[in-house]
C-alpha cells in the first residue's frame, strides 16, 4: 500500500510523525512510519524469552517459603509474560529461525501447559479471517458477556482440535497436549513433599479459562465492517505497562510485523491517523 503522505519530522526516517491524512485514507505503510525503529535487539529478544522462566523461579520460591498469598500474582504475571513473547514468536518479530520457533512455541507453551503450536495455526487463520466462521480464535467475539466466560474451560481444547484437523504440527501438537496430564501426575506424586507442582498446574489450567473473554471478547465485541473498527486499543501508562503493551490490540493488528515492545511508540506514530479516521482509543490508567 502507498502511504497518503510521505514521512515529515525529525523522529521518522527524514522526519517524526506524518502529516493527519483525510478521513478514509490509506493506511500508512510501516516504512512511512519508521520501520526501523521497530526491529528487536538481542537484549529485548532474550528479555522476553526469559520473563517466563523467571516468573516459574518465583513461583518456586514463593511455594518454598510457603508464601501462597503471593502465588497468584506471580502466575497472573508468568501468563502475561507467556502470552506477550508467543504473540512474538508467531508473528517472527523476535528474529528467531524456523527450528528455534518451533522450540520456543513449545517451551512458552510449557510454562502453561498449553499448546504453542496450536496457538500458532489458529492466531495466523485469526488475522487472516476475522471475522469468519472459521476463525476459532475469534468465536468468542460473537458470544455474550456470561457467554465468553462460560466459553473459558474449552476454548484451547477446541483451538487444538481444529488445529489437529488441520494436518500440521501433529507431533508438537500431541506432545504439548500431553504436558498438562503429565505435570498433574507429578503434583499428585509430589504431593506429600509439597503442593507447589499441583497448585502451580491447577492454577495455570484454571487461569486459561479467561482467554475468551479477555483476549477475545473485550477486545473485539461489537466489531465493525472496517480494519479500524474490529478491535480496540487501550492507552495508558499502568495497565498497558503491566499487560506488556498487549492493549495496543488494534495497532496490532493493523502492523503484526511489529513486536509487542514497540506497539506504544507505534501507537504515537500512528495517533494522527487514527484521529483523522474518527479512531478513538479507549483511556486507561
Amino acid at each position: 500500500m502507498t502511504p497518503t503522505h510521505p514521512p515529515a519530522g525529525s523522529d521518522l526516517p527524514g522526519g517524526c510523525c506524518p502529516p493527519a491524512p483525510a478521513a478514509g485514507s490509506t493506511l500508512p505503510t510501516l516504512a512511512a512510519l519508521g520501520a526501523d525503529r521497530f526491529v528487536t535487539t538481542r537484549r529485548q529478544r532474550l528479555t522476553a524469552l526469559g520473563r517466563p522462566g523467571a516468573g516459574m523461579l518465583c513461583f518456586a520460591v514463593a511455594a518454598w517459603l510457603q508464601w501462597w498469598w503471593l502465588t497468584p500474582v506471580i502466575v497472573f504475571a508468568t501468563f502475561v509474560a507467556v502470552v506477550t513473547v508467543t504473540h512474538d514468536v508467531v508473528h517472527h518479530t523476535l528474529g528467531l529461525s524456523a527450528r528455534a520457533t518451533d522450540w520456543g512455541l513449545f517451551a512458552m507453551g510449557l510454562v502453561l501447559l498449553e499448546s504453542g503450536h496450536a496457538y500458532r495455526a489458529t492466531h495466523t487463520q485469526h488475522h487472516r479471517l476475522f471475522p469468519h466462521p472459521d476463525d476459532p480464535e475469534g468465536y468468542p467475539a460473537e458470544l455474550t458477556l456470561l457467554g465468553a466466560v462460560c466459553y473459558g474451560p474449552v476454548f484451547l481444547a477446541r483451538l487444538w482440535c481444529w488445529s489437529y484437523r488441520r494436518g500440521a504440527d501433529r507431533g508438537w501438537l500431541l506432545a504439548e497436549a500431553a504436558a498438562p496430564f503429565a505435570l498433574l501426575g507429578v503434583g499428585v506424586l509430589a504431593w506429600p513433599y509439597t503442593a507447589g507442582v499441583l497448585v502451580y498446574a491447577v492454577m495455570a489450567i484454571v487461569g486459561s479459562w479467561v482467554y475468551p473473554l479477555l483476549t477475545v471478547y473485550l477486545p473485539h465485541h461489537g466489531y465493525g465492517d472496517t480494519p479500524l473498527t474490529q478491535t480496540r486499543t487501550l492507552r495508558g501508562r499502568i495497565i498497558p505497562a503491566i499487560f506488556l503493551e498487549l492493549t495496543y490490540h488494534l495497532e496490532h493488528h493493523l502492523y503484526p510485523q511489529v513486536p509487542s515492545h514497540h506497539l506504544p511508540e507505534l501507537a504515537r506514530r500512528l495517533d494522527s491517523y487514527l484521529a483523522a479516521n474518527g479512531v478513538r482509543p479507549v483511556r486507561v490508567v
